[in-house]
């Protein structure tokens, strides 16, 4: 079934490309609300010419777009969730073309948005598309699902799930977002970790003096947070917030297994950023440290004097930026509250200021759906795709493995090098094409199957 979707694909490429690019062309910049609502009024008519029962879902903040296409209860139905929304393109002056003016070079399309996440869920547009052309139907029913807030940290889409659950009963949700590895080999990924973000503030005297006159007396807030933070991870980089480590879920055997067949990035990603050893503990495997377990990162340390020369200054207060990437079963208030407690016994003077949280999601190695992607993924790419129990980065994927009690795979098509969220993002167009032949090819291993 597939050599037909997979030839017209291959005859329509330009064509695919040239939509794309049009695509990209129009900005949707959710942190500064400038064109989401005209991207997303873009897309509704998109799927309403696919024959989607498709509109505008309303938010407090910017809107979803969701769409459905029924065409055999029992068959399975996929959700294929990705976001409308972009980062914005400062700096201007690092780009080499307009990152509004998508323009083709070596072999790339060069735009704000066409890896993350415009160009990849086009792709499943796209693929969608293909069928209905080729064979006049889907082989199985869809949901599409896009949000226009991801950029800016999801803040709706919990209450949004919640509220549409009925909307979005699906058998498993697929994103398509982030990157292929390193050497362009496929991946399919099962889970992702969370996130709890948060500052310490420290306060001293009442403004700024001159540490001359009042060092030694009056206290430092620099050094409170630097004697603090000490406090919270040990030289040998195990995490002492007392609490966090232990309900973590060690790595089941099975997923074990799975690692064991990952290449070995270390020395690679050793020589790119030019390390001479990863950060501890020393005897923790690569993959682990990205998969199980938590990690306690200070995002920035804000204080005081950081001008040319000399500024004798004693600060009158102090800053630190972190955030605790989090696996299971951790939540964020789970991992505040033992944050909280820790600084109240150690630091008491130090305020906690909670940001941003989001909770990790996990899809079993074992679901039922687990062969049908990768094996659609080898249809589509001619090798097999590399499997990752988790990331280490975090997507809102909670919401269908927590709150619809969904399996979800997230199966990306970018290049590994495409420069999301910093100047001249781009997108191989070998992997466009391959990314449509991807979502084609997943359509028809989900036909295979009966609810």
């Amino acid at each position: 079934m597939t050599d037909s979707l997979f030839a017209h694909i291959d005859a329509n490429a330009d064509e695919f490309v040239a939509r794309v690019m049009d695509y990209v062309r129009h900005p949707s910049i959710s942190a500064h609300d400038i064109g989401i609502r005209k991207v997303a009024e873009m897309l509704v008519s998109h799927l309403d010419g696919l024959g989607f029962d498709a509109g505008l879902v309303e938010t407090p903040g910017h809107p979803f777009v969701l769409g459905h296409l029924t065409v055999d209860p029992s068959k399975p139905t996929v959700l294929l969730y990705g976001h409308y929304d972009v980062q914005p393109p400062d700096p201007l002056d690092a780009w080499i073309s307009p990152p509004f003016e998508p323009t083709l070079r070596d072999g790339r399309i060069w735009a704000r948005g066409i890896g993350d996440n415009k160009g990849q869920h086009f792709a499943q547009l796209l693929a969608i598309e293909t069928h209905l052309k080729v064979n006049g139907s889907l082989p199985c029913n869809v949901i599409f699902l896009l949000e226009g807030e991801e950029e800016i940290g999801s803040p709706q889409i919990a209450e949004f799930v919640r509220q549409n659950a009925e909307r979005l009963q699906a058998d498993l949700v697929v994103t398509s977002d982030g990157p292929l590895h390193e050497s362009g080999q496929p991946v399919i990924t099962f889970g992702v970790r969370g996130v709890a973000s948060f500052d310490l503030l420290a306060k001293g005297a009442s403004r700024d003096v001159h540490s001359g006159n009042f060092g030694g007396v009056v206290p430092n807030p620099i050094w409170t947070l630097v004697h603090l933070l000490a406090t919270m991870k040990d030289p040998d980089g195990y995490i002492t917030v007392e609490g966090i480590t232990e309900p973590v879920i060690p790595a089941s055997n099975v997923e074990r297994e799975v690692i064991s067949r990952l290449p070995d990035d270390e020395a690679a990603v050793k020589a790119d950023l030019e390390l001479t050893e990863l950060d501890g503990p020393k005897e923790r495997p690569y993959w682990d440290r990205l998969m199980f377990h938590p990690t306690l990162t200070i995002n920035g340390l804000h204080g005081g004097y950081g001008g040319p020369g000399s500024k004798t200054v004693l600060p009158n207060e102090a800053i630190a930026k972190c955030d605790i990437r989090l696996v299971e079963p951790l939540t964020p208030d789970y991992v505040f509250e033992r944050v909280e407690a820790h600084v109240a016994r150690f630091a008491p003077e130090v305020e906690v200021v909670r940001h941003n949280g989001m909770l990790p999601s996990k899809t079993p190695l074992t679901s039922r759906f687990a062969v049908p992607l990768i094996e659609a993924v080898k249809s589509a790419r001619g090798v097999e795709p590399l499997v990752y129990p988790t990331v280490g980065g975090s997507l809102p994927d909670y919401v269908f493995t927590k709150i619809l009690d969904k399996p979800a795979f997230v199966i990306p098509y970018a290049n590994a090098d495409e420069a999301n969220h910093a100047p001249n993002e781009n997108l191989e167009v070998e992997r466009f094409i391959d990314g449509i032949k991807t979502g084609a090819a997943v359509l028809v291993e989900l036909g295979r199957l009966n609810r």
